[in-house]
């Protein structure tokens, strides 16, 4: 249970650092959207990169050139993602969630809020965190898809063009 042999120890520092490298390398390749802030599609893509990196260390049944390739068919398949959704009319909608307006105008849209699970508390937690101690002073908060809310305040507001594609601006302004 303590130890088994050298070779194991030994096999887990070479294939370990090379699996390592070949991560580190993968992702310089792979550009700054597979370590960009999480969606949900991102997210798993880096639980299965740890997980795969895991397997590989600990694993004497996977070699180091199995789990190159399952790295690189993994950012592969992100890559794949990340172009259908920024080129495809409607990809984006498939993998990632829209962005939902939680307040506007000072008022919390209930609605919103229950759907999206977030409570008042945590809504007015955004909103400090920001840098506003008053709710009338906040012209909008977005929930965005990888999970943060932005809080635009009402001398930010400008015109509201930046609220375009929000799910509830429409429902808001009517």
């Amino acid at each position: 249970m303590w130890f088994d042999s050298w070779s194991d120890i030994v096999r887990i520092l070479a294939v370990g650092s090379a699996a390592y490298l070949a991560l580190v390398v993968l992702l310089r390749v792979s550009g700054k959207r597979t370590l960009a802030k999480l969606n949900a599609f991102d997210w798993v893509v880096s639980v299965a990169l740890g997980s795969t990196l895991a397997t590989v260390l600990l694993s004497s049944d996977v070699s180091w050139s199995e789990g190159a390739v399952a790295l690189v068919l993994l950012a592969a398949l992100q890559f794949v993602v990340a172009w259908t959704t920024t080129r495809l009319p409607g990809g984006r909608s498939v993998i990632t969630a829209q962005p939902t307006l939680l307040l506007q105008d000072g008022n919390a849209i209930p609605a919103a809020l229950g759907r999206q699970r977030i409570t008042m508390s945590e809504l007015r937690q955004a909103i400090r965190a920001s840098g506003s101690g008053d709710l009338s002073s906040v012209a909008a908060v977005v929930l965005e898809t990888d999970g943060s809310m932005s809080v635009i305040s009402t001398q930010q507001a400008g015109n509201r063009s930046a609220l375009e594609g929000v799910a509830g601006v429409a429902d808001q302004e009517r």
